[in-house]
């Protein structure tokens, strides 16, 4: 890891979330001594998305002037050997293309005329020989126009158009934050607003403490009473964020428990029985076996037993019924 190279991908502006992530993990791969080698599988996991996807945003950042790659293959068995990715900052990155060098290839005057060769590589620069071969004369990128096996298009297409919207609405959500924080339009912002860093802890208040983009925006107004100075860095409006949570949760819940049916106490659900379950009722203890108390059986429920013919007379003189 290089600290020189990740504070330089931090410095970066006008890039993508994406590519910006890209851009940083790759700094985090390079050694000030030996530079930078990581494969594409490597990088891919870190940037944690698809080997094409990662290649998009390396030509991206290659298009920017941002990185360099240098390929080589194996004179012998030309398989191909790592990367070595050249960034911006390092003495090593090659000039922008004038008329005068053509490729931009930083080597002497006779270099620069001579016709590339095997020896001398096509342009090659900060002091690795190419080894160019006919079987590796294409980039590695993909290219869906000479891909021979061609794969739906629909889906990715429809993904990737979901993906750049979501992230032009997240852009446009930030920049309402940072105007609701007291942030001028075209003001430099501080170090800790710049950069992927402070939108990715931005997303955190959404994804995480599950606020809306609203409430986020509306909890930032709330902090500009007590601190009128937009504040140095997303990390100091933590605080807030968790509170605003907090009470949409309690508020949330108090929602939902006034909205449970309220449960009938027994007063409510006990109904009077009529006469003939009256009468059923003790017929049944009549008629059993089990313990029947002299007093529990009146007269008004003895006449109703025998006129509904669910008792004989009998039985309730072995029951001790008179």
């Amino acid at each position: 890891m290089s600290h020189k190279a990740t504070v330089w991908a931090i410095q970066q502006r006008g890039l993508k979330p994406a590519t910006k992530i890209v851009l940083w993990f790759l700094c985090d791969r390079h050694n000030p001594d030996f530079g930078c080698f990581p494969t594409q599988a490597r990088l891919a996991d870190d940037a944690e998305m698809s080997i094409s996807a990662l290649n998009e945003h390396l030509a991206r950042l290659q298009e920017l002037r941002l990185i360099h790659r240098v390929r080589a293959q194996d004179p012998h068995t030309h398989k191909r050997l790592a990367t070595r990715y050249i960034l911006g900052f390092e003495d090593g990155f090659p000039p922008k293309p004038t008329p005068e060098t053509g490729d931009g290839f930083a080597g002497t005057e006779e270099e620069r005329g001579s016709e590339p060769s095997p020896d001398s590589g096509h342009g090659a620069i900060s002091g690795f020989s190419a080894k160019p071969s006919p079987d590796f004369a294409q980039s590695h990128l993909r290219n869906p126009e000479i891909n021979l096996v061609r794969e739906p298009l629909s889906k990715p297409v429809k993904e990737e158009e979901d993906a750049q919207a979501r992230d032009s609405d997240f852009d446009r959500f930030f920049s309402e934050l940072l105007n609701a924080l007291g942030f001028a339009a075209n003001a430099t912002l501080p170090a800790w607003w710049q950069g992927w860093p402070a939108t990715l802890h931005v997303r955190r208040w959404r994804d995480d403490l599950g606020l809306s983009e609203d409430r986020i925006i509306e909890t930032a107004k709330e902090t500009r009473s007590d601190h009128p100075s937009p504040p140095d860095g997303p990390k100091a409006l933590d605080r807030f964020m968790e509170r605003a949570a907090q009470r949409d949760a309690i508020a949330s819940a108090a929602n939902a428990n006034s909205k449970k049916p309220k449960r009938p106490s027994k007063c409510e659900v006990k109904l009077p029985l009529s006469d003939d379950e009256k009468a059923a009722f003790y017929a049944k203890m009549v008629n059993s076996d089990g313990y029947l108390p002299q007093s529990v059986i009146s007269n008004t429920i003895r006449d109703a037993m025998l006129a509904r013919g669910l008792v004989t007379p009998e039985r309730l003189r072995q029951r001790g019924v008179r």
